[in-house]
C-alpha cells in the first residue's frame, strides 16, 4: 500500500520550495539590474525596468524572510497563517516579474 503524505508535510514542502526559489529570484533580479546598468552606460537610455526589478527583488526577499520565519515557527496556527501570506506574496512577486518582462520587451522595441 502506498501512503499519502500528510497535509502538514505537503505545506512544509511547499514553504521550503518557496524559500529556495524566492532566494534564487532575488539573485536573478539583481543580475538583470546589473545588466540594465551596463547597457545604460553603453546607450544612455533611461529605463524604468530596473526600478521595477528592484521592487520585485525586495518583494522576493520579503517572501524569502517570511518563509524562513514560517519554517522556524513551532506554533501550528501561526505557521499556517505565515505560509498563506508567504504564498500570496510569492505569487504577487511572480506576476510582477512577468509584467516587468513584458514591460522590458516593449521598452526595447
Amino acid at each position: 500500500m502506498e501512503q499519502k503524505p500528510s497535509a502538514e508535510f505537503v505545506e512544509f514542502d511547499i514553504i521550503i520550495n518557496i524559500f529556495s526559489v524566492s532566494a534564487t529570484l532575488v539573485g536573478v533580479c539583481l543580475t538583470v539590474i546589473g545588466i540594465f546598468i551596463l547597457s545604460q552606460r553603453l546607450s544612455h537610455i533611461k529605463s524604468y525596468g530596473e526600478e521595477l526589478l528592484a521592487l520585485d527583488a525586495l518583494l522576493f526577499l520579503a517572501t524569502c524572510i517570511h518563509s524562513y520565519i514560517a519554517l522556524r515557527n513551532r506554533k501550528k496556527a501561526r505557521r499556517y497563517r505565515l505560509e498563506r501570506v508567504t504564498e500570496e506574496m510569492f505569487f504577487v512577486a511572480l506576476v510582477l516579474m512577468a509584467f516587468i518582462c513584458v514591460f522590458i520587451v516593449f521598452e526595447l522595441i
